[in-house]
């Protein structure tokens, strides 16, 4: 009898120390996942970060060991002064963005670009008038922010016709104000992103898509780390970009598809699946197309828009092209 209960006491203490080891892996496995905050220039809910919200909502984030959580800048300089100063490891710019601040001692690259063409596109009114950049002068014009780079993006378009700022009357009023002037005919128009056109042509406005990149090399939303990010965390970075180009990978596979699973994960747009659809396809058929590689930054491209900006006054001095992206992260 004795030897029968030392053997149960023996499988019990089996038991529980094989229960004890799972519990410590899974405890492990929890713990393995590296937590780090994304700074949007822009509130997350907004169609434009689509590939964001697909790579956290459908695990790709999960699957590559990141946890991800989001803050929220004011615009794309902001993002790129903070993840320079190290307040925020990641965040989106428009990829001109480094081209703006690495003159003045932000140490940021681009690591990844969401498309090969031009993020903020030129929304005007049909019965503006307005058939091309020259056409902007002494109109009124809305933008985001003054600090977001889709307000730069409208100063390089400006001055490609030989128009500056004086020339037209910008205004600054939000990411929900920037189309509803042009809803309501407050605007001529918007220096705009995919996102803000459909509610403009449910207003039962018409309108015109005059894509800047017809004018002046403009480029689309890109990822922003610091070089020391680069240096000292570079499996991060890596996992991060991964993921978030299997996003944009699927809106350019099956936009309609995408945007229902957005709807999904960010349910402020249940009912207006509509205007997520519509946005996704201008995302497609606009922005995300044109590249080599997926995320790809094409340097000659990159090149060009700085040599603009400093032809034009925008910028006082380039900065050595290598020093504003690197490619290393997209495979």
């Amino acid at each position: 009898m004795a030897h029968l209960v030392v053997g149960r006491l023996r499988r019990c203490t089996l038991l529980l120390s094989l229960t004890l080891t799972l519990a410590a892996v899974a405890v492990s496995g929890a713990v393995a996942a590296e937590t780090i905050t994304y700074l949007f220039p822009a509130p997350p809910i907004l169609p434009a970060f689509g590939p964001i919200q697909l790579a956290k909502g459908k695990g790709y984030f999960a699957e590559a060991g990141l946890e991800v959580n989001f803050a929220v800048a004011r615009g794309g300089v902001d993002v790129a002064k903070q993840v320079g100063a190290g307040n925020a490891p990641i965040g989106g710019i428009v990829a001109d963005a480094p081209i703006m601040v690495r003159g003045n001692g932000v140490p940021i690259k681009i690591v990844a670009v969401f498309g090969g063409k031009g993020f903020m596109q030129l929304v005007v009114r049909e019965d503006s008038g307005i058939e091309k950049p020259a056409d902007l002068k002494g109109k009124t014009i809305t933008v985001m922010s003054f600090q977001d780079t889709t307000f730069y993006a409208l100063l390089g378009l400006l001055a490609s016709a030989g128009l500056t700022q004086d020339d037209v009357n910008i205004q600054a009023v939000g990411p929900t104000g920037v189309w509803e002037f042009v809803a309501t005919g407050k605007s001529a128009g918007m220096a705009g992103v995919p996102d803000w056109i459909p509610p403009v042509q449910a207003a039962g406005v018409k309108v015109k898509i005059i894509p800047t990149d017809e004018f002046f090399p403009h480029m689309a939303q890109a990822i922003a780390v610091s070089d020391q990010v680069i240096k000292e965390r570079p499996e991060m970075v890596q996992k991060f970009v991964t993921a978030a180009l299997r996003g944009m990978k699927d809106i350019i596979d099956d936009p309609d598809k995408a945007a229902d699973e957005f709807v999904s994960f960010v349910p402020e747009w249940k009912g207006k699946e509509g205007a997520v659809k519509a946005a996704f396809n201008y995302y497609a058929k606009l922005v995300y197309v044109g590249q080599a590689r997926l995320g790809e930054i094409n340097v000659e491209r990159l090149t060009k828009l700085q040599d603009f900006y400093l032809a034009k006054g925008i910028i006082p001095k380039k900065t050595p092209v290598e020093e504003l992206y690197t490619n290393q992260f997209i495979k």
